[in-house]
């Protein structure tokens, strides 16, 4: 394995949720940004994620001017606290001019919104000092295979991707791949299909992914050979790390929550691989349960980091040698029990 480094970690404003799901209210007051962000610090974490609405509230309404002015006020605020803002991201589900689509949408103005918003997001994050870019396509899929051509799709996003590399030549696009939720099928469901979709761009190798625990899952994945997959690309620039109990909604848990042998799979691909050693942040994508008091709220993230922190120490520990003797023996079911017992501990 690569030389033992530190790991950067990361979370974002909405992985402090107030407990409201598609069934339910919330169960927690609403808390402000400055809130969040002193929290994020209070826990000693790196940096922080962002929405392109995070960072400027009400985006469709706002000026160029507004935006410079509003996005230098948060960058200010990010390098008081010590901060870094790891990536943006075009959120692009929520507007009404997006319920069919973005990139792929059948009404040409709306695809033209979509594109638009994402080259304000591109702005935002050179304001903000990351060269990051995450896109988690929600909507780009169909409810009907007969709603919507999926070849002309796919073009449709090529052509997005493109005029996002052509709007800045430093930032890189990082797909962040989901199969289903909120649409019934997406286009790009897996790490193969974003780097895939790369290859057709104007500069694929400013073509990334980004992957999420959870999303794997969803697909039928281990999240560990996703891993591999997209670094032996070179091409994993960011990570969610989370957990999720089986084929169904998108859950959110804390990492290691549900598996934690496929957590502890996780780390050890991380480990392999030498993710953080050019930059990388390892960000927790996670939500509190619902019924988490107030006084209970950032659990979940310290939570997540310090069940990565004892995996890690698990990973780095774990005899390697011993391993290779009972593969090369194909002696699976004591190389089974030892990853438990290993997990165990004495």
């Amino acid at each position: 394995m690569p030389k033992a480094h530190r790991y950067k970690f990361c979370f974002g404003p909405w992985n402090i949720s107030e407990g409201q799901d598609p069934y339910g209210p919330t169960t927690r007051p609403a808390q402000t940004f400055d809130w969040k962000l002193a929290q994020l610090k209070k826990l000693g974490f790196d940096a922080m994620m962002f929405h392109d609405d995070d960072a400027v509230p009400d985006i469709d309404g706002k000026s160029d001017a507004q935006l410079r002015k509003e996005t230098g006020e948060l960058k200010k605020k990010l390098a008081d606290a010590g901060v870094a803002a790891e990536m943006v991201a075009p959120r692009l589900w929520f507007s009404p001019m997006t319920m069919d689509g973005a990139y792929t949408s059948n009404d040409s103005k709306c695809r033209q919104y979509a594109i638009e918003r994402s080259l304000r997001c591109i702005d935002i994050a050179n304001y903000l000092g990351t060269d990051l870019i995450v896109l988690w396509l929600a909507r780009e899929g169909t409810y009907l295979r007969e709603a919507k051509s999926g070849r002309r799709s796919i073009e449709l996003l090529v052509e997005a991707l493109d005029k996002m590399l052509a709007h800045d030549k430093k930032i890189r696009l990082s797909i962040e791949p989901k199969p289903n939720e909120p649409m019934d099928h997406a286009y790009l469901p897996t790490i193969g299909h974003a780097l895939a979709i790369a290859q057709l761009t104007r500069d694929p190798k400013r073509v990334g992914c980004l992957i999420e625990s959870a999303h794997a899952i969803l697909a039928g994945l281990d999240p560990a050979d996703e891993i591999d997959f997209a670094m032996a690309f070179g091409k994993l620039w960011s990570l969610h790390l989370n957990d999720q109990n089986g084929l169904k909604f998108d859950q959110d848990k804390p990492f290691g929550s549900s598996n934690l042998r496929v957590a502890f799979n996780q780390v050890r691909a991380l480990e392999r691989n030498g993710y953080g050693t050019h930059g990388e942040y390892v960000c927790f994508d996670v939500h509190p349960f619902r019924p988490t008091k107030v006084e209970h709220w950032l659990a979940h993230l310290d939570n997540s980091r310090r069940t990565f922190l004892k995996l890690l120490k698990k990973a780095r520990s774990f005899d390697d040698n011993k391993a290779k003797q009972l593969i090369a023996d194909r002696n699976l079911a004591a190389l089974d029990q030892m990853v438990l017992e290993h997990l165990m501990g004495a």
